[in-house]
């Protein structure tokens, strides 16, 4: 046996190079996994000094082995996506996915929450309504059980933020908009449901004032997440007024410069960079729709994979470390540039 004192189970994965969430399957039940991989955990237990601390596995029994997923909205492809590999990464450490969808609706978000308390979950991996959130009610919930916050941050509430780089992504584009044509002017909802548009609006803002162009915003009236119809109704506004002070302008998000480039078409103009093209629209987030659009949007991707990947990676330690973290962790990921023809 090696005289070295093991501390806690993430010192006995690294030493023994056996996963975490492998020795956390073991210890709650020797008989989950392979016969091979037992053997390997029962050898490094002769060969390490280290007594797992039974009654933190005996907390942990006493939950299910669900993890609640929930989403604002089930219908976004969008969402789909992320949720997919997210599905993926929760069945590969033992857990069962558990996905909800909040329609858009703060009332519906809080019943989730009830709805997955009752279930007794190990944990939560929550995308927030954000500005339409009840901040009070999420905030309890997570004092309760172990919530990584995912796409929408919440300040302070979680254990965790997993989420875009918005200041690196819109500062990208913003550059390459200005240096292949017209600064950009930035088009986005008056009162947006996400704390992201906030982001984007500031980063906007920033970008533009450091490369010595004056920032110009177009808000469109109206609220909720149907996005695209807000983007069409407003964007036949702003090209019927023809008062642009660029023929460039950068949506807030792909799903409202979707419902722009209807507007365009509708209205007889013509996106792109051609000669004969009236007006450049690009987007941001890269949404599974944006390269079957016509033309196909120019965008900034998030990095589905790396988020997803992370929220659950984050939440699976949470539930298995054998005391709860004194900080918050805050992970943001760069976007990248996705030049397609609109602009």
């Amino acid at each position: 046996m090696s005289g070295t004192k093991i501390k806690n189970m993430e010192e006995f994965a690294r030493v023994s190079g056996i996963s975490r969430p492998t020795l956390s399957k073991f210890f709650n039940d020797p008989d989950s996994v392979r016969a091979s991989t037992r053997k390997r955990v029962e050898q490094a237990l002769e060969q390490y000094d280290y007594q797992p601390n039974l009654y933190a596995i005996n907390q942990n029994r006493r939950l299910t082995k669900n993890i609640g997923i929930v989403v604002p909205y089930l219908a976004d492809p969008f969402f789909a996506k992320i949720v997919r590999t997210i599905e993926m990464q929760i069945i590969e450490t033992g857990f069962r996915p558990v996905l909800l969808g909040s329609m858009g609706d703060p009332e519906i978000e809080v019943a989730n929450l009830d709805n997955l308390r009752s279930l007794k979950p190990a944990g939560v991996l929550l995308a927030p309504l954000g500005r339409a959130s009840d901040h009070q009610k999420i905030e309890a919930f997570c004092a309760d059980i172990p919530t990584v916050l995912f796409d929408a941050n919440i300040d302070g509430i979680g254990e965790a933020f997993v989420g875009s780089n918005n200041e690196q992504s819109i500062d990208l584009i913003v550059d390459y908009l200005c240096r292949t044509g017209q600064p950009p002017s930035f088009f986005e909802m008056k009162s947006p449901s996400n704390p992201n548009a906030f982001k984007r609006r500031s980063a906007y803002i920033d970008a533009m004032e450091q490369l010595g162009h004056e920032p110009h915003l177009i808000q469109a009236e109206g609220e909720g997440w149907e996005f695209e119809e807000i983007g069409f109704r407003e964007g036949m506004r702003v090209v019927r007024d023809r008062n642009l002070p660029t023929d460039t302008i950068l949506c807030s998000n792909d799903r409202l410069a979707i419902g722009l480039l209807s507007a365009a078409y509708e209205s007889g103009l013509r996106v792109g960079l051609g000669e004969n093209c009236n007006l450049r629209v690009a987007g941001h987030d890269d949404h599974p729709f944006s390269r079957y659009t016509c033309p196909s949007l120019t965008t900034v991707s998030q990095d589905y994979a790396a988020i997803a990947k992370e929220s659950a990676a984050l939440l699976v330690q949470r539930i298995e470390a054998e005391q709860p973290s004194d900080s918050r962790h805050e992970v943001l990921f760069d976007g990248q540039l996705i030049m397609r023809t609109s602009a």
